[in-house]
């Protein structure tokens, strides 16, 4: 019993740990990219946008042409962050809260129509407009840092089951960008270079099939198949993820730390540059808009309109209805100590596409800086209407002393599961 205690509370304090690390990381994102807009619309913008675009290093890549700050944000140290997305649903499919169907069937369920119903939002607005179809995934992604971030901001107001389904939706959200990153936003590929992705990752699959633990061939190997990758066509981010399936995972059901574990090591060493270095970095050099000169016309065209409304609404409502369907046909339990009110306000949260749609915008309309500054637009638009309704809605929703007995039940359940 004493020792069954000690990993149920060991669990409990890893789980506090990654939402506090997850919240910091998330409001600074927020103030980066509060702090983009601010210098965008200053006397600082031209030399903000010089240092992003204008400033040139070598050629990796034909494709690119030379290495500016930006491409090496998006390009280089995105690759970072996909890799840590790749550990993290590793991890959670492998040895976490999604390594049952049982566990996975209500996040994927919510995840889906997240996608579907606000790309089906963007693209009933675009639709006089061909030339924007290719921007239908934008609105399709959650950041989970900013959703965090924000949860954060309620303290005990947000149930752990609350927080824990935002975590899973996000994750189960990111799988989903990341195949259409792949599949859809790659353009002419080089088959040669792909064939060389295809050897190195073969390679690496190969050494974890056969125990090898140490992270320093893995980590070698995952920088020539970033570049093998960037070559092909294909865009680099997803060498991170396909180099994070290959890291090994030592299975610990009991333990959300082990020590022995190559991908949980590499995971706790990566986590804290993403989180405080290299999405706060993508948010001030994606988040700049300059709103010299735009009118309501621009805030209100197909482009940007689009995508707010997939955030705002599609996300809501895609997530929420899937739940309540879900729920009441018997397919998964509803969230444990969480009233109907407080999962709509996560669901509205999860209409923060910060990150991930920022990135997407930029892959859709490449070389195209006016409807990917009109993309920033409906992105920012979107993500801060969610944050702030999502904010209200949970802030003001009942607490636990007003929910049914049936809700206390569930809560006190989902504690002693912790």
């Amino acid at each position: 019993m004493a020792k069954e205690k000690v990993q149920r509370t060991g669990t409990n304090s890893a789980l506090r740990d990654f939402l506090k690390s997850e919240a910091a990381g998330g409001i600074l994102l927020m103030v980066a990219a509060a702090l983009a807009m601010i210098v965008a619309n200053s006397p600082l913008y031209d030399m903000y946008h010089h240092f992003l675009h204008e400033l040139k290093g070598p050629t990796l890549s034909g494709k690119l042409g030379p290495m500016t700050p930006h491409l090496w944000i998006n390009d280089g140290l995105m690759a970072i962050f996909f890799f840590l997305v790749g550990l993290e649903i590793k991890r959670e499919f492998v040895d976490g809260r999604l390594n049952t169907w049982e566990r996975r069937r209500l996040p994927v369920l919510a995840a889906a129509a997240g996608m579907i119903v606000p790309a089906i939002f963007y693209l009933v607005i675009v639709r006089d407009v061909p030339a924007l179809y290719n921007g239908w995934a934008i609105p399709a992604a959650t950041d989970i840092a900013f959703a965090i971030g924000v949860l954060a901001l309620l303290g005990p107001r947000a149930p752990a089951s609350l927080k824990l389904f935002l975590v899973t939706v996000a994750i189960v959200d990111d799988m989903g960008a990341v195949a259409i990153i792949a599949l859809v936003y790659t353009a002419e590929i080089n088959g040669a270079a792909l064939l060389a992705s295809a050897v190195i990752l073969a390679i690496m699959y190969t050494m974890n099939r056969n125990g090898v633990l140490k992270l320093w061939p893995y980590l070698i190997l995952s920088v020539i198949l970033w570049y093998a990758v960037l070559m092909s066509g294909v865009h680099a981010t997803i060498a991170g993820v396909l180099a994070a399936l290959t890291i090994p995972i030592i299975v610990t059901p009991s333990s959300p730390d082990a020590k022995g574990s190559p991908l949980h090591r590499m995971e706790h060493a990566i986590a804290p540059w993403s989180a405080f270095f290299i999405v706060p970095i993508f948010g001030f050099a994606n988040a700049g808009v300059s709103l010299e000169g735009i009118g309501w016309d621009q805030v209100f065209a197909p482009l940007p309109l689009g995508i707010a409304a997939g955030l705002f609404f599609g996300k809501q409502i895609g997530i929420f209805a899937s739940v309540w369907i879900a729920v009441k046909t018997g397919f998964a339990g509803r969230l444990g100590g969480a009233s109907w009110l407080q999962v709509y306000g996560v669901a509205m949260l999860c209409g923060i596409g910060f990150t991930m749609s920022l990135f997407i915008g930029a892959l859709a309309f490449p070389g195209n800086e006016l409807l990917i500054e009109e993309a920033k637009i409906g992105v920012l638009g979107g993500s801060v209407l969610s944050a702030i309704v999502g904010y209200c809605v949970l802030r003001f929703a009942p607490q636990d002393a007003q929910l049914t007995a049936g809700e206390k039940q569930d809560g006190d359940q989902l504690k002693a599961a912790l």
